[in-house]
């Protein structure tokens, strides 16, 4: 499928749904994709922690790597009209691999049991809410919105935390971010689920790239929240 109808608004702003075959297509599409890129990103953070001279250069690219992170997913957001389905999955990919890179490093500095609770967690948390995004008849369109919102105000606490230095609103950053991944997660499957994705994009290839990408991002964000709450004793 190259095109989805839908020139006049989204499927959800237009109150119409896609039949199950076409909403099962569009999710399995985008979670086969996310989960390809999971495997890449836990791959490569395998390899660094597990490398002291990959360590070290994560410690020096750390704050490089993180700045070219946010410059693909928006290049990747503002240009996937612009460029080919096969472009976006290799950027979104270069992109995985890439966070591989800090995923490891920051995954070093924290106990194996921490980690492996905070994955367990994660999974299932987002695996509940992938579920109930897809299966739930109630709009989520408002809270997602308001989730938006949240977000960039989530932002704003983290980089003033950084001059503050506070435990406490670090640990409340962090039981916030848990509650805001969460709630995405439930939007974006659902968003995929009714095409929003595809046509916003233009095509259903487009469409299973970016709803891989948003689930990628919700997926890491909440496991590093979920490692922050967790981690008390690091290495």
């Amino acid at each position: 499928m190259n095109q989805y109808p839908g020139q006049y608004g989204l499927p959800t702003q237009v109150g119409v749904k896609p039949d199950a075959r076409l909403s099962a297509g569009f999710l399995s599409q985008a979670f086969m994709w996310m989960f390809a890129g999971l495997l890449l990103t836990a791959g490569i953070a395998y390899l660094v922690q597990g490398s002291e001279r990959l360590l070290d250069l994560g410690r020096t690219l750390f704050l490089p790597a993180i700045i070219v992170e946010f410059l693909v997913v928006m290049g990747i957001t503002v240009a996937i009209k612009r460029i080919s389905a096969l472009m976006a999955l290799g950027l979104f990919f270069a992109y995985a691999a890439l966070n591989g890179l800090t995923v490891g490093l920051i995954v070093s500095l924290y106990t194996q049991a921490s980690v492996a609770a905070a994955f367990t967690s994660a999974a299932g948390m987002f695996a509940a809410a992938a579920i109930y995004g897809a299966v739930t008849k109630r709009s989520l369109a408002s809270m997602g919105g308001f989730l938006t919102m949240g977000l960039f105000g989530l932002l704003i606490a983290m980089l003033v935390n950084i001059f503050l230095g506070s435990s406490t609103i670090s640990y409340v950053i962090s039981v916030v971010g848990v509650l805001i991944f969460v709630g995405l997660t439930a939007w974006d499957t659902q968003r995929i689920s009714n095409g929003d994705l595809a046509v916003g994009t233009g095509s259903m290839e487009k469409g299973a790239v970016m709803g891989a990408l948003v689930l990628y991002l919700d997926f890491i964000n909440l496991f590093l929240f979920l490692l922050r709450l967790f981690g008390g004793n690091r290495r």
